[in-house]
């Protein structure tokens, strides 16, 4: 099964995981049959071993744990968390190279950064991942329409 946020949600809930890494050609079809209740793709391409694929599992799972971030909301805000890529992000200094934050984000109106933030996120997964778009749940409480 391909891996995503929904699938790394669910398994950030489960009290206990065990992952077996394949190397080169991958786990003997007796373990698998006997002892794997699932298999996990994290995309359409081959690899030598399956340690890198688990560790970016393990890391998308365990920031999904409560008190993992320092911030609770910082993972509810992330890219594929509600269908869409995330909004860009700016640092400091307000001014690099003469690319400046957008004004928006420095004039404090919470709303206007919100509407911002959202607007540019539907921008970009337009752009980039239309597919998303296209695969969203009309269920959704997103409103994609900003």
């Amino acid at each position: 099964k391909p891996f995503n946020q929904d699938r790394a949600r669910e398994l950030s809930k489960k009290k206990h995981l065990i992952f077996i890494c394949g190397h080169y050609k991958g786990v003997d079809q007796r373990v698998r049959d006997r002892f794997v209740d699932e298999e996990i793709s994290v995309g359409d391409y081959v690899l030598s071993g399956g340690e890198l694929p688990v560790m970016m599992i393990v890391d998308s799972l365990v920031r999904l744990i409560p008190g993992a971030l320092g911030d609770s909301d910082s993972a509810d805000s992330d890219s594929f968390e509600h269908g869409m890529l995330d909004c860009p992000y700016y640092t400091r200094p307000e001014e690099i190279e003469g690319m400046r934050v957008p004004d928006v984000l420095i004039s404090g109106h919470h709303a206007n950064i919100e509407r911002w933030r959202k607007e540019q996120a539907l921008a970009l997964t337009k752009d980039r991942r239309r597919d998303l778009l296209d695969n969203m749940d009309s269920t959704s409480n997103d409103d994609t329409s900003s």
